[in-house]
């Protein structure tokens, strides 16, 4: 039943690991939107503009998530946005408590950083999926050599 099931289900990969892809994306850009622009929530802190380091988190976090969300250079922005997540994590979390679920003082409130830097790590290494404009951009490369 596990071999069908498994069977079933893998064709199927491609496509979801695009919607992962682009739900993941999406939301970082949402949290980017709303450091740089209070949109679509306001921020509950006012971020000044070049202000060092929640203004460039908010521009990493935007341009990002939109590249990821299209699937475009995908791997390099997922290495970034993992990146800076894990240094959210070090600077702004950690420091806190150790334990990232739950407020301070018990949790350090970190567990968002934490799965965004693990989810963008994963996009490192799959890569966009099958629905992905570096999906196209491949295709049109390989049509144009042969």
């Amino acid at each position: 039943m596990t071999n069908t099931l498994n069977r079933r289900l893998a064709g199927y990969t491609p496509a979801v690991l695009s919607l992962f892809r682009l739900v993941y994306g999406l939301m970082f850009a949402g949290y980017g939107s709303m450091i740089l622009f209070g949109w679509p929530v306001a921020s509950s802190h006012a971020v000044g503009f070049a202000t060092w380091p929640g203004w460039y988190a908010g521009v990493i976090e935007l341009a990002t998530g939109l590249l990821i969300a299209s699937g475009l250079f995908t791997r390099a922005a997922a290495f970034v946005a993992s990146g800076a997540m894990a240094v959210a994590y070090f600077w702004m979390h950690q420091p806190r408590s150790l334990w990232p679920i739950g407020d301070a003082p018990a949790g350090n409130g970190g567990i968002l950083a934490i799965l965004f830097c693990f989810g963008f790590f994963l996009l490192v290494f799959t890569g966009p999926g099958s629905h992905s404009v570096d999906a196209l951009r491949r295709a049109r490369i390989k049509s144009s050599s042969r």
